[in-house]
């Protein structure tokens, strides 16, 4: 998996941080860029965290399911992608405009989930795990301080774009795999 595909799925898996960033923003009544910091490094931290644990748990079971893992990959990323499209129907709830550490741990952890089984492909698919997980923090990190901005100027408008977009591309990026493995494409 070369940079750019790494990139994609990094944007994609950002965009329920992004979504949740920009409702943190609604609730300030006033922008302030220590919060946006502050929601970037948790959102960003947990996004890096996450995948680091799924490949390592999936490094353990990779021997035993080495010829279905671009089955896995795609099915995993799939179910992913369609839960993030069906999620944007949802609408911000405004909160209380915490930025508690208790408050933002929830929240971080909530939004990198999905990032836990996308670790478990990167195992089955022989990442690189380190630039991985550093370009997903980053690339997370960027988008919830975005988040944070965005959502105190223009309010809850891209929340449900940002989650349709990102359920698209792990969607399209499961199958890309898929697709490649059996010869369909190569690319």
């Amino acid at each position: 998996m070369g940079n750019i595909e790494l990139l994609i799925i990094a944007v994609g898996l950002s965009m329920d941080a992004f979504a949740v960033a920009i409702c943190k923003g609604l609730s300030l009544k006033k922008m302030s860029y220590k919060n946006a910091v502050i929601t970037g490094c948790f959102f960003g931290g947990f996004q890096a965290l996450m995948p680091l644990l799924g490949y390592l748990l999936g490094k353990q079971f990779e021997k035993y399911i080495v010829s279905i893992d671009h089955w896995i990959a795609f099915i995993l990323l799939s179910i992913i992608g369609i839960n993030m499209i069906k999620e944007s129907r949802n609408t911000c709830e405004i909160d209380d405009g915490s930025f508690n550490i208790k408050s933002l741990t929830m929240m971080a952890f909530a939004t990198s989930i999905d990032a836990l089984a996308v670790g478990v492909t990167f195992a089955f698919l022989q990442v690189n795990i380190i630039p991985a997980v550093t370009m997903i923090g980053i690339t997370t990190f960027s988008f919830s301080f975005a988040g944070v901005k965005i959502g105190n100027l223009f309010g809850a408008k891209l929340q449900s774009k940002a989650e349709i977009v990102g359920g698209v591309i792990l969607v399209g990026m499961g199958l890309k795999i898929l697709l490649e493995h059996i010869g369909v494409i190569n690319f």
